[in-house]
This record gives C-alpha cells, sequence and structure tokens, in this order.
C-alpha cells in the first residue's frame, strides 16, 4: 500500500462493507455460545442477558465503533508496513488484545461472566478480527488500483 492521506470516503465504505462480517460473527457467538453460558453463570436469573431492540440498537453502535476502530487500526499499520498479511495479523492481534481480551478479562475479574468462557469468547473474536482485517485488505487494496 502506497502511504496516502487519510480518505474518509474510502474508510467508511471499508468499515460499512467490513461491518456486515463484524455484526454476522458477533450475532453469531453471542446467542449461539454466550447467552447461555451467562444464563447459566447466573442462575437463570431474569433480564440476564436479554435481548430488546434498545439493546440491540446499542449493540449495533458497538459493532460499527468496533468495526471502525478496527480498520482504522489496520489503515494506520498498512501505512508503515504495507498492505500485508503480516499487517493483517499484525492490526488484528494489536485490536483483538485492546477490544476483546481488556473487556472479557475485565468483565470476568469483577465476577460479570465465568472465567472458562473466556476459552470460548477469545479464539472466536480474534477469529472475527483476522477476517475483518482481511476483508478491509482486499479492500484498500481495490480501491489503490481504482485511483491509479
Amino acid at each position: 500500500m502506497n502511504k496516502q492521506e487519510f480518505d474518509v470516503k474510502t474508510f467508511t465504505f471499508v468499515v460499512l462493507l467490513t461491518s456486515i462480517w463484524i455484526h454476522i460473527s458477533e450475532v453469531f457467538r453471542y446467542f449461539v455460545l454466550v447467552i447461555p453460558r451467562v444464563k447459566s453463570y447466573w442462575n437463570y436469573s431474569e433480564a440476564i442477558a436479554d435481548m430488546n431492540w434498545r439493546i440491540f440498537g446499542i449493540w449495533g453502535i458497538w459493532d460499527m465503533v468496533l468495526t471502525a476502530m478496527c480498520v482504522f487500526t489496520f489503515w494506520l499499520y498498512s501505512q508503515r508496513f504495507g498492505n500485508t498479511n503480516r499487517s493483517v495479523v499484525y492490526s488484528a492481534l494489536f485490536s483483538w488484545i485492546f477490544f476483546f481480551v481488556l473487556f472479557w478479562v475485565g468483565a470476568a475479574n469483577m465476577g460479570y461472566s465465568d472465567w472458562s468462557m473466556l476459552w470460548i469468547t477469545l479464539p472466536l473474536s480474534l477469529f472475527e478480527l483476522i477476517i475483518a482485517n482481511f476483508i478491509a485488505s482486499k479492500l484498500y487494496k481495490r480501491f489503490e488500483y481504482a485511483k491509479v
């Protein structure tokens, strides 16, 4: 990737397309793997891990912020080290530590989730961010070639 000025239009488009994957991955992980374990951990208490339209909307905002920061981290990393598979993995790893490891270790440390849940959520979230960075990489390459 050639060193370029930050293009908000391209960034927005890459974020929107990458967010499709993030939303799918987050919804799958949460509904299939996290909800049953959280409900079990809290002895199936009412209003624990419930989903309604307000929460779903907040969750959508969270996914967009996650996607934007992930794509921006990839863009920064690729500006310095090039748009390579190594950049995909390293920027995904950085984003994963910052977003998911910090969140899940904090949640488990405060007693909001079971420590054993980290064995499920952390590897899947790393996979999610590697794929998201790969998508961003391919989209940025496509935009780079279109500009030439």
